[in-house]
């Protein structure tokens, strides 16, 4: 199963947002703290909709509490200052990938204990970055993909 995680997000709304895509593509979620916002709020419920009580997610306190109850994970890090493009590595199929917070992203020197994982988006120059749930749906269909959409619907219910 694929994990992605959340690096502080600050946003109620892409929490949710991301969550309920989770719960969609039966991934896993973890937020590091500390979060912009409460567990509770009804933005985070409402972007969610209906999907959050059925969301794997697990809460850290901070990237330490993450790395230590994740023992040997794979983590690769999604940030504009990546060298290779989210297209060009291969995604183990329980690997976690990491998304920074809205405001700053990933911290550099969390960038630097791993470069050859640090990935990227491609974007026109003046874009500074995507929304944090649309950049995460993009990479995580990419890992989903290389891993055959693993335990994923293949055919739509309304068009077989």
């Amino acid at each position: 199963m694929l994990n992605i995680v959340l690096y502080e997000p600050e946003i109620p709304a892409n929490t949710g947002n991301i969550g309920r895509t989770c719960v969609a593509t039966n991934t896993r979620l973890h937020l590091i703290g500390p979060l912009g916002f409460k567990l509770n709020e009804k933005a985070l419920k409402r972007a969610g909709m209906d999907y959050w009580s059925d969301l794997d997610v697990s809460i850290y306190i901070d990237y330490q509490d993450f790395l230590k109850k994740n023992p040997g994970a794979v983590v690769y890090m999604a940030e504009t200052k990546g060298e290779r493009v989210y297209t060009e590595v291969k995604y183990e199929p329980d690997c976690f990938i990491l998304f920074g917070k809205e405001s700053a992203g990933i911290p550099d020197v969390m960038l630097k204990s791993d470069l050859k994982r640090c990935v990227r988006i491609p974007m026109a120059y003046e874009t500074r970055s995507l929304n944090l749930g649309n950049a995460v749906a993009v990479v995580l269909y990419e890992a989903l993909r290389q891993n055959e959409f693993f335990g994923l619907a293949g055919k739509s219910k309304y068009f077989s």
